[in-house]
């Protein structure tokens, strides 16, 4: 797993080098979304409104709300709405209340058109309505709804019994009659304020007095999720998910990217690092197949997360690195000796760094580049050569890679005698004509394609 953090000069190169595939994913997730608006048809919602009349509290409220969208009240409303293809317990699931402000419940109801939409919050809030009165006045024949009613005939016979007694009194001329007098008063006033009081709690009172303000307005738009919500979204989800896909790619990514890296996987000492002029058009696959050709126009072919070549001296500059190079090869062979140049295939880069090196060796040493598969790696047995150069660029291989192929030179009995690391260079356009070619291929380098691998 790579260490480096993620940086949005990371998101930018992927929505730089890999636009195409991100808009084809977005493409199809907007199909998807349409697909699912498709299976998922759209839905209308429409809103009723009661109003609670009197005094209530919060958690009153919440409790008429609850009572509007229980099984008694849903139940009824798909009774008398009579719909065959939808049964109570469906209905429960698209009915919703809420309390406002203003004591008034807001009844919802969804469905597959405007004027169901309408007429489902319409019924269910009048059965609402029906439930709280039957609720409050169900038991009007028994003795508890008839209390309150018994209770103030008799409140009434007081009050005239006390008027009875104030007139009976001595009109004032005692002290004991103007007592008498005051205590019936006071008598009279608590009990029409007990009267009052208990008119006021009456619960049947308050919802007798439910009123349901008008019919629901019919719904001109789809509630949501609507098709263009669905498409939209399912767009910007593949897009996301393509673009996290590729950052944890490059999270999981084990490509040796370090020298240091390289040389522990290679076995093998690091002779130095050369560079190679950045080419517009890479080398990309030569298959001509439908898959092949989908893969170039997304651009799966070429490696998004390689960094833009820094920019570099002129020709002679990048020279003496190769002769450094070079330099250091000698002093690690014993005797003037023939050597392979093993070049991952595949890998462009490296393999015009390794024309280049052959170019600068002059025949001392003599070398001989091969291009060696990483899949199944096969090196040529040894014959005139002894020894092996590799050379391959940073962050193309992983490490499991790169030992597979130090056990092929092994195997063919070469000795890896050193590593060259290419790296791409941003050049300036402006070269003398006296200069040779970077692309001109060196005349003792003899490329040569192993096949097969070891079993």
């Amino acid at each position: 797993m790579s260490d480096d953090p993620i940086r949005l000069v990371m998101v930018g190169r992927i929505l730089r080098r890999r636009w195409r595939l991100l808009a084809a994913l977005a493409v199809v997730g907007a199909l998807v979304g349409y697909g699912a608006s498709v299976v998922f048809p759209p839905r209308y919602t429409a809103s009723a409104s009661v109003l609670l009349p009197g005094q209530w509290e919060e958690r009153e409220l919440l409790t008429q709300a609850e009572i509007a969208t229980s099984s008694a009240v849903v139940d009824r409303a798909a009774a008398s709405l009579d719909w065959k293809d939808v049964s109570g317990g469906d209905l429960r699931d698209r009915v919703s209340a809420k309390a406002t402000d203003g004591n008034i419940i807001k009844i919802s109801g969804t469905a597959g058109s405007p004027e169901r939409a309408q007429r489902l919050s319409d019924r269910v809030a009048k059965e609402f309505v029906a439930f709280s009165a039957r609720i409050a006045g169900g038991n009007s024949d028994s003795e508890a709804a008839t209390g309150p009613e018994e209770l103030r005939q008799k409140v009434v016979e007081t009050n005239r019994r006390i008027s009875d007694l104030a007139d009976a009194a001595d009109p004032g001329r005692t002290v004991e009659s103007v007592q008498a007098r005051t205590s019936l008063e006071k008598l009279r006033t608590s009990l029409e304020e007990a009267m009052k009081k208990l008119d006021e709690a009456d619960p049947a009172s308050n919802t007798a007095g439910m009123v349901v303000m008008g019919p629901a307005p019919r719904p001109t738009g789809e509630a949501p999720p609507t098709r263009t919500q669905l498409i939209v979204a399912g767009a910007l989800l593949s897009f996301l998910l393509a673009v996290v896909g590729h950052l944890a790619a490059a999270r999981m990514n084990r490509r040796a990217r370090t020298e240091p890296e390289i040389a522990a996987a290679l076995g093998s000492t690091l002779l130095g690092t050369v560079d190679v002029p950045a080419e517009r058009a890479a080398r990309r696959p030569t298959g001509q197949g439908p898959w092949a050709r989908l893969r170039r126009f997304l651009g799966l072919d070429t490696r998004w997360d390689v960094p833009a070549p820094q920019a570099s001296g002129d020709e002679a500059g990048r020279r003496i690195r190769y002769r450094r190079v070079c330099a250091r090869l000698r002093t690690r062979l014993p005797a003037p000796r023939r050597l392979l140049v093993v070049v991952p295939d595949g890998d462009e880069t490296a393999r015009r760094a390794a024309g280049q090196l052959v170019t600068e060796a002059k025949s001392d040493p003599l070398l001989r580049v091969v291009d060696v598969p990483v899949d199944r790696p096969m090196v040529p047995d040894r014959d005139t050569e002894s020894g092996a150069l590799v050379v391959l660029s940073a962050g193309s291989w992983t490490t499991g890679e790169l030992a597979g192929l130090a056990e092929a030179c092994a195997e063919a009995r070469h000795e890896v005698v050193g590593i060259v690391v290419a790296g791409t260079v941003r050049v300036r356009p402006s070269r003398s004509a006296d200069q040779p070619a970077e692309n001109a291929t060196p005349a003792l380098a003899v490329r040569g394609h192993a096949t097969g691998g070891p079993e």
